[in-house]
């Protein structure tokens, strides 16, 4: 079975660089940062964080089967003696990036890039899994999507790789135009522009800014995005019309959804329209924002020529990732784990899903704060009252600094609500409640 490998242009090409030992040289099949999970001739890359430094584990990589090393120019003087292959270069991080996409290029893969203030993960994961149905797929794991994790990304996938679905994360400027120039793909989407990393990114106007460095990327490439038709920002994205597909539940997109009904657990059942035919799918994950997380993944699937007997058997083999709307019966009272992380727009949907199931009348709301919001940090959490009021949310128990501003901003005789500052407290709390008939949601992300 032929492998993808990096051979001796794609090293000396990398800016900056200088390679000794080139006679030693031989061409990679991995690169790797990690000295435990090296392979025999793969490529280590030794990268310098805050609290550690790879330049340490160097003789780890060697003797587990690296064949060369990449380093940082200042370190030299503890590798010249080597005899083996060592390029050096002033940063190994961008040095990576550049590797990456000297590998993407190789690959017989389609790539596809995904980004959004929100539900980045699990479109990504629908995607991946409908697109599976049909096509050795490979994705993102776990969070890789920053500067790093992209780049690791790329390396994960081989010539037997139809797909590769990476996601795109980002809390800076710059960090998506770099990781998509890094990425090059053929498709992208951007779910929605939200109000997550406003301490940095300043506003929805910077976040829009961030994240379509993406589209603009794929489309200097050739290549096609995706438009979320019901987000007011993306929908005035320009792109040529053969470049683009648009999605929403607005009934003017080219693939349009709607949701027709619930069931007695707030579950969805989602009604597609594309190509002048209508699809119907019960949905096995909660809320209007996981479906349209959907609605994004089927868009982006009916163009790579997947069927409707391929999402629904999808949809069968579907596990939602762990912390994210994970739903569980402990004798008599419904439990749904959303607590990843927590922005305004997560929040306020999931809010509207406890507000939607019928089966439990007693409905119990667990809040932790929302993080990097910057200077409305006070005042995206005190207007969280508003949604807890009108979804009549029977129970309020919040945690942290900033939960404090909501919970005094809850009023009505009908809503019971407590404050905690220590975790163990409210464990002990909720341990002791009578939770029989009764659904939980849990959105405790706070430190």
């Amino acid at each position: 079975m032929k492998s993808l490998q990096l051979n001796l242009d794609d090293v000396v090409n990398i800016n900056g660089a200088v390679l000794y030992n080139p006679d030693e040289f031989k061409p990679v099949t991995a690169v790797n940062i990690d000295s435990r999970k090296i392979l025999k001739d793969s490529l280590f890359v030794a990268l310098k964080g805050k609290n550690f430094d790879g330049h340490n584990f160097a003789g780890d990589a060697i003797k587990n089967g690296a064949s060369a090393l990449l380093i940082n120019e200042n370190k030299f003087r503890l590798f010249k003696d080597l005899n083996l292959p060592v390029i050096i270069v002033k940063d190994t991080i961008k040095a990576l990036g550049e590797l990456a996409n000297s590998w993407r290029k190789k690959l017989n893969a389609k790539v596809i890039g995904i980004t959004g203030s929100s539900g980045k993960t699990s479109t990504k994961d629908l995607l991946s899994s409908i697109l599976n149905e049909k096509y050795k797929v490979q994705k993102t794991i776990l969070n890789n999507n920053n500067h790093i994790g992209v780049p690791l990304t790329i390396f994960s996938t081989n010539l037997q790789h139809e797909i590769l679905v990476a996601e795109l994360g980002t809390n800076h400027f710059g960090e998506i135009p770099y990781t998509a120039k890094v990425l090059q793909p053929d498709i992208s989407l951007i779910t929605n522009i939200g109000y997550s990393h406003l301490e940095f990114l300043k506003s929805r106007k910077g976040v829009l800014k961030e994240k379509t460095a993406l589209f603009d990327e794929t489309l200097s490439g050739g290549g096609k995005v995706f438009l979320n038709y019901d987000d007011p920002l993306l929908r005035n994205y320009r792109a040529e019309n053969n470049l683009k597909t648009t999605y929403g539940f607005e009934s003017e997109a080219e693939v349009s959804g709607k949701i027709i009904n619930y069931d007695e657990l707030g579950r969805p059942v989602i009604e597609i329209s594309a190509n002048k035919e209508k699809m119907v799918f019960k949905f096995p994950v909660y809320g209007e924002m996981s479906a349209k997380n959907f609605l994004a993944a089927v868009a982006v699937a009916l163009s790579l020529g997947i069927s409707k007997n391929n999402i629904a058997a999808a949809l069968d083999k579907l596990e939602t990732p762990p912390h994210r709307m994970n739903s569980f019966i402990v004798d008599n009272f419904l439990l749904i784990d959303d607590s990843y992380n927590a922005n305004p727009d997560s929040v306020k949907a999931a809010i509207e899903i406890l507000g939607k199931i019928s089966k439990y009348k007693r409905k119990i709301l667990v809040m932790g704060d929302m993080l990097e919001l910057g200077q409305r940090s006070v005042l995206y959490h005190s207007s969280l009252a508003k949604y807890i009021n009108e979804n009549k949310i029977s129970e309020v128990y919040t945690i942290g600094k900033l939960t404090k501003y909501l919970n005094d901003s809850l009023s009505g005789n009908t809503i019971l609500k407590k404050h905690f500052r220590d975790k163990e407290k409210l464990k002990d709390f909720l341990l002791q409640l009578d939770l029989n008939n009764s659904v939980i949601l849990s959105k405790e992300a706070g430190e």
